[in-house]
């Protein structure tokens, strides 16, 4: 089957695509290799780690087949997490570890997607009055932690914060600030966040 896919080692894109004519332009100078092996596909994911590499593409017309193989390299979360706007359209940013994010967290045994969604929600930014719109995209991102090589596979959700409550970071998720921005300025942030987050507002349909 056929579904398009960018990970993110590192910041580094790997797109798993079903045809040579589905690469974006930015990536027309990205190494490509089709229907990659086992060895093919850890020798790239290494080089996406180390940065030796800058982006990578991998042809084949069966993604997500290929995806499942790659997947096999890692321990795989699953998360889910959210896009808010109040009732002015102003969008919710936190600012975690050097970089502005969305709140996102790891699915619990048991929970649907829409219940991690709204659950981390409310952990994350303390706000509970918060309504489920739609799903916006899926994105998968790699890091590492305790020497495993964890790959995060998020459900984003757009929400509408409906209350009158104020904000409370998440401390122990070293969530040091929150604010609501207006989406004319919303680049101004994203130039300091990640690419998977980016690529959140660009499915959203804002312009990034």
């Amino acid at each position: 089957m056929q579904k398009d896919t960018i990970i993110y080692i590192n910041e580094h894109p790997l797109l798993i695509l079903a045809t040579h004519q589905a690469i974006p332009a930015r990536y027309k100078d990205a190494e490509l290799f089709t229907e990659p092996g086992q060895d093919t596909i850890s020798t790239t994911l290494l080089a996406l780690e180390k940065g030796t590499s800058t982006a990578a593409i991998f042809i084949q017309p069966d993604t997500e087949a290929l995806l499942e193989t790659v997947k096999k390299n890692f321990k795989v979360h699953v998360a889910a997490g959210g896009l808010i706007t109040n009732q002015q359209e102003e969008i919710l940013l936190m600012f975690r570890r050097g970089k502005w994010d969305l709140p996102k967290g790891k699915q619990d045994p048991g929970e649907n997607l829409e219940t991690t969604a709204l659950r981390e929600v409310a952990e994350e930014t303390g706000l509970h009055n918060v309504e489920l719109e739609h799903k916006i995209t899926e994105t998968y991102h790699f890091y590492a932690a305790r020497k495993e090589k964890i790959l995060k596979h998020t459900y984003w959700y757009k929400m509408k914060f409906t209350g009158t409550e104020l904000t409370v970071p998440q401390i122990e998720e070293d969530i040091i600030d929150i604010q609501w921005i207006k989406p004319e300025n919303i680049n101004k942030y994203l130039q300091f966040s990640y690419q998977n987050i980016i690529n959140v507002f660009e499915r959203a349909g804002y312009a990034v």
